[in-house]
């Protein structure tokens, strides 16, 4: 495609890893495609992307803007001030730098931003990872040009003829985990001979499966278990002592997920959508243990839609203290039910959602 200048992109999301991964996804697809393309990040300033999208290389400008509090808070009163400031940031922002086409894949800041853009006749869209939509993307879906989906039956939320079913965008480095398992299991120091646990419990953290890890150490060690436990940034201090154990490794984050994954024999994970694309691809057995915290219990729908094809065990928090550790000890004294697991989540990942984005993100482009 001839164009004179280089063509400018502005993506924003953030607030966890579940909106900013996809963000940076997408770019790296537009970079490989428009190599000379110049980009931007729009964030929250107090949240994880100042630093994770940096470190993917991109420069990221900050809002100050947070979401609304569900139940009654002082922060409250503060929202319409931060609304107001980051709209006037945006414009700014987008006046500067005068986008060819703006992306949002959720989370606080993308709201003002694409806000800002589409009124300015700017071509955007959004990418919704969830069954359930949260209320940014609900609010932006009426003005965007396209909104790709990763589920099906969004209708409800979304105006039909802008959704486009591609799934969710997943980081390149995991689609080549195939064949690296001793790789892996290298890369972290890991005793080859023993099984490897890789627990989840998402960007931040999960208490209850930090509660749940801790309490069956003992039992993880007499099943010949070793761990790779990200416990998230919020519990590090209180878990990290348990490194002095020579068969567990406390982390407050992995940034080589790829290597984690690799290394893993079997995953403990939240349910988030960007995880469950993720252990898709993967392709290694996972007991999920969705967040009973969450807007319409969305992480349960997820881990549920997995576990009803045979291709994943969900456990809910409050049934963790009587079936972990008989739904535990049967995986890994059963080789057959850990190679079904496997093969069965491989068949509902959506490998080419990257591609399939940026295919849409070109067709605005030429209109």
């Amino acid at each position: 495609m001839n164009n004179k200048k280089p063509y400018r992109f502005i993506l924003s999301g953030g607030g966890t890893g579940g909106h900013i991964y996809p963000a940076i996804a997408i770019a790296d697809e537009l970079k490989s495609r428009y190599p000379e393309a110049e980009f931007l990040f729009v964030g929250a300033s107090d949240r994880m992307e100042m630093d994770k999208v940096p470190q993917a290389g991109y420069k990221i400008e900050g809002l100050w803007i947070s979401g609304i509090q569900r139940k009654l808070s002082l922060k409250n009163l503060v929202f319409p001030f931060k609304l107001i400031a980051s709209l006037l940031r945006s414009k700014k922002i987008i006046n500067s730098f005068k986008p060819d086409a703006v992306i949002g894949t959720g989370g606080f800041a993308s709201g003002p931003l694409l806000h800002i853009a589409t009124s300015k006749k700017i071509p955007s869209l959004i990418q919704e990872q969830n069954s359930y939509p949260g209320i940014t993307n609900k609010l932006l879906g009426k003005k965007v040009s396209t909104i790709c989906v990763a589920y099906e039956g969004l209708e409800k939320f979304f105006p039909k003829e802008k959704i486009r079913l591609t799934g969710n965008p997943i980081r390149k480095d995991l689609l080549e985990v195939k064949g690296k398992h001793i790789e892996g299991k290298d890369a972290f120091t890991l005793i080859h001979s023993k099984h490897t646990l890789l627990v989840l419990g998402g960007s931040l953290g999960a208490r209850r499966i930090n509660e749940l890890i801790e309490y069956n150490l003992d039992f993880f060690e007499e099943n010949n278990v070793q761990l790779i436990w990200q416990c998230g940034k919020l519990y590090y201090d209180q878990y990290k002592r348990h490194n002095e154990l020579k068969y567990v490794q406390v982390h407050a984050f992995l940034n080589n997920m790829d290597m984690a994954y690799a290394a893993a024999d079997i995953i403990i994970s939240r349910a988030g959508a960007i995880s469950v694309s993720e252990l898709c691809i993967v392709g290694k057995p996972t007991i999920f243990i969705p967040s009973p915290n969450v807007a319409e219990d969305h992480q349960t729908k997820n881990a549920r839609a997995v576990a009803d094809k045979n291709a994943a065990i969900m456990i809910r928090e409050k049934d963790l203290e009587f079936e972990f550790q008989n739904q535990f000890s049967e995986l890994i004294t059963n080789n057959e039910k850990r190679k079904e697991l496997s093969q069965n989540i491989e068949t509902l990942a959506l490998a080419n959602a990257t591609n399939a984005i940026v295919d849409e993100v070109e067709k605005l482009l030429k209109n």
